[in-house]
């Protein structure tokens, strides 16, 4: 770091999280990169099984694609730097990887959001209006759906980023990767940009979830008069709901301990609730759509078996 007019510059952070000895990193770097290479195996079959069989080509197939896709990218912010500090005793970050890292995971976890919120849409009006789905969730439409949940989460984050500081009244930051809302809170001193636009983030995509649920329980509502409807619920919007809970859950256990969790929980265990929700869905969601869904399992199955369905 460097010092000009008694105002400190910082040029990079000290991730304090990794604490463990060498025996410890060496079973966590193998641990962690056999789950890695899960999770890439697990989303990029999902993807190609997508993208490569036709009868795929439907709304709800394309937008759980992108939605693993965006799991692909958001773990890609994490795990490559985290394997490296496992395997180095200096655990630092420049200024300008921790603002990408927190860019990175930050528009990750937004676009989840997003793509279940179109998601939840499609299933509306899949089941709630049937005869004008295809009126409705034409290829246009779907283009600019995914267009704009790519776009929004990029764009209000990088609105966020931009107003971090560069003097700052600390280097550690008390995590194994960079957030920025531990990032504004080293600030010497709090600008109004520093609350509002966070707070307009979190408001933004609480709304998301706010109307993921009120679809859902109009869609249950409306499922319990048709044994057909039901049945059709069960097969394509259990597995959505399973991925939003997940998701919302293990994202609540990191915020809830960051302003709330005692200090003399292990680090081990402040490490896990650190990363749940970069394990969690990205592991979980293609393998429980590629399990549930009849037409992707079919055509996962017949690609092993070498068949052509």
């Amino acid at each position: 770091m460097s010092i000009m007019d008694n105002v400190t510059v910082l040029t990079f952070f000290v991730l304090s999280g990794l604490n463990y000895t060498v025996q410890h990193r060496i079973i966590m770097f193998v641990l962690t990169l056999l789950c890695y290479s899960v999770i890439w195996i697990v989303n990029a079959a999902l993807i190609i099984t997508i993208i490569v069989n036709r009868k795929l080509h439907e709304p709800m197939h394309i937008f759980l694609c992108n939605l693993c896709i965006n799991g692909l990218y958001g773990t890609a912010g994490f795990y490559p730097k985290f394997l490296m500090d496992l395997l180095s005793t200096t655990h630092v970050i420049s200024y300008a990887g921790c603002l990408l890292q927190g860019f990175v995971l930050h528009s990750s976890v937004s676009a989840d959001l997003s793509f279940l919120a179109v998601m939840a849409y499609d299933r509306y009006v899949a089941i709630c209006r049937p005869l004008v789905y295809h009126s409705v969730m034409t290829k246009q439409r779907v283009c600019v759906f995914v267009f704009f949940a790519w776009l929004i989460p990029i764009y209000l984050v990088f609105m966020g980023s931009v107003t971090i500081s560069k003097s700052l009244c600390g280097s550690h930051i008390p995590k194994i990767y960079c957030v920025n809302w531990l990032v504004n809170k080293l600030a010497c001193s709090a600008s109004i940009a520093h609350i509002a636009i966070p707070a307009f983030n979190y408001t933004f995509y609480f709304c998301h979830f706010v109307l993921i649920i009120w679809s859902y329980v109009y869609l249950i509502r409306t499922c319990l008069t048709s044994k057909e409807s039901m049945a059709k619920f069960i097969q394509t919007c259990l597995p959505h709901l399973f991925c939003l809970l997940s998701l919302v859950v293990c994202l609540l256990f990191d915020l809830l301990y960051l302003r709330f969790g005692s200090k003399d929980l292990s680090q081990s265990a402040q490490n896990f609730i650190a990363i749940e929700f970069l394990l969690i869905p990205p592991l979980f969601n293609p393998l429980i759509y590629g399990f549930k869904l009849t037409q992707i399992r079919n055509r996962i199955m017949a690609f092993l078996c070498g068949k052509h369905l």
